[in-house]
């Protein structure tokens, strides 16, 4: 299949990267809805509501902060601010709407813990997104660098590159497994959340040596400071669960 993959539909070009967005949130969503239906929810519908709204916005702002923060540069010698708009990141978005559901909890004082019913849902978005990005070819950043390792592919520039998308997507498809099968296993409530947050900016952290980034702060990505930043979000949890598990 020869890369970037663009149908044809009536004369018309299809967006396949856009294409699969909207069903990443479409499916994702859809997804929360059924969980949400089949899953004991210690959280009133009201506090629900409140902490989905605090989930989008801090997700928003998130994804728009780090993805300009992946080449500030650009943004420093550029006059249209607007562009911080256009870029976005999954894991600024990941990790600024987890602030923004604790910001959102605090404010309407709920002490239960809210991101296990989100999980699942979200992996199954990231990974049809990511489908989206592997066919979209070069078009989208989520390209490696070039390589004669066998799993290699030509994204569309006629060199061999690492497919990340693709090694994301196995992550994803082994994570929703794993997750999902121990699912009503893991305790305390909250945890299933903060499993796939650890594994996934761990997976992040290593793989963004494959990438071609052209910003880097002591040796270091933007992404890769920023997955840093999680693991130390969540270590007094991750130290107190070791402990107690003693």
């Amino acid at each position: 299949m020869k890369l970037p993959f663009e149908p044809e539909f009536f004369g018309y070009l299809i967006h396949v990267h856009l294409v699969f967005e909207y069903a990443a949130f479409f499916f994702g969503f859809r997804y929360y809805v059924y969980l949400k239906k089949s899953t004991a929810d210690y959280i009133s519908a009201t506090n629900r509501l409140s902490i989905l709204v605090g989930a989008v916005f801090g997700a928003f702002l998130g994804s728009r902060i780090a993805g300009a923060l992946e080449d500030p540069l650009a943004f420093m010698h550029s006059s249209n601010w607007e562009q911080l708009f256009q870029v976005k990141s999954i894991m600024g978005g990941l990790f600024g709407g987890t602030l923004g559901v604790e910001l959102a909890k605090k404010f309407i004082g709920e002490k239960q813990s809210s991101g296990d019913l989100f999980t699942l849902p979200i992996i199954l978005g990231i990974a049809i997104g990511r489908i989206g990005c592997f066919l979209a070819g070069m078009a989208d950043f989520t390209y490696g660098i070039p390589t004669d390792f066998f799993l290699g592919m030509n994204l569309g520039d006629g060199i061999s590159r690492h497919p990340l998308a693709l090694y994301e997507l196995f992550l994803l498809v082994v994570l929703f497994g794993v997750l999902a099968s121990k699912r009503s296993k893991i305790k305390p409530q909250g945890w299933l959340f903060k499993y796939f947050m650890l594994a996934y900016f761990a997976f992040r952290f290593l793989i963004e040596f494959l990438k071609p980034n052209t910003f880097y702060i002591f040796g270091l990505s933007s992404i890769q400071w920023l997955c840093l930043v999680c693991w130390l979000y969540y270590t007094p949890d991750l130290l107190n669960k070791i402990k107690n598990a003693h």
